[in-house]
């Protein structure tokens, strides 16, 4: 359900889901280095090991903050699952992600993502909203058929957004 919206930016609700995937803990440097994307090839590797998977065409990275007093974030590279799923695959995780309403905008190739995820946060300003203060700091949705290595990916970028 969008609220609010211009050409590239929306406001959305998504209902709460759940879902499984791996689980990575870092710096934003070894971020940079590669690091998630080496998590999500692994992930792509034991994808079929999923139960009862929903929108098998998407992958969710879910990133959040690092506990009080440590640096880097904590990101999962995730697929969606029937919410009647109790259990993750050994060595993956299973998470639940409560209904929020998020800030969207479409990263295409050959954009700068530093630059997609500024635009959206000076958006999210200008619409008299802020970023939420929560543990859960952004969602990317990823065509499932994209390359964890492609160097210029195309993406979904979703904030949590609260009104300010």
């Amino acid at each position: 359900m969008s609220t609010q919206s211009n050409e590239t930016n929306v406001i959305v609700h998504m209902p709460s889901f759940k879902a499984i995937g791996l689980k990575w803990s870092g710096s934003f440097a070894e971020a940079g280095a590669g690091d998630i994307k080496h998590m999500h090839a692994q992930f792509r590797d034991r994808i079929d090991e999923i139960p009862h998977p929903l929108e098998a065409d998407k992958l969710l990275g879910l990133s959040y903050h690092a506990h009080p007093g440590a640096e880097g974030f904590t990101h999962y590279i995730t697929m969606k699952v029937d919410s009647q799923v109790t259990e993750a695959p050994p060595g993956m995780h299973l998470l639940e992600v409560p209904a929020l309403l998020y800030a969207k905008c479409e990263h295409r190739k050959g954009q700068n993502i530093g630059q997609s995820y500024q635009n959206l946060y000076k958006w999210i300003e200008e619409q008299g909203l802020r970023a939420s203060q929560g543990d859960l700091t952004h969602v990317e949705l990823y065509p499932r058929a994209q390359q964890p290595y492609d160097p210029d990916p195309e993406f979904t970028i979703l904030i949590p957004v609260e009104d300010d």
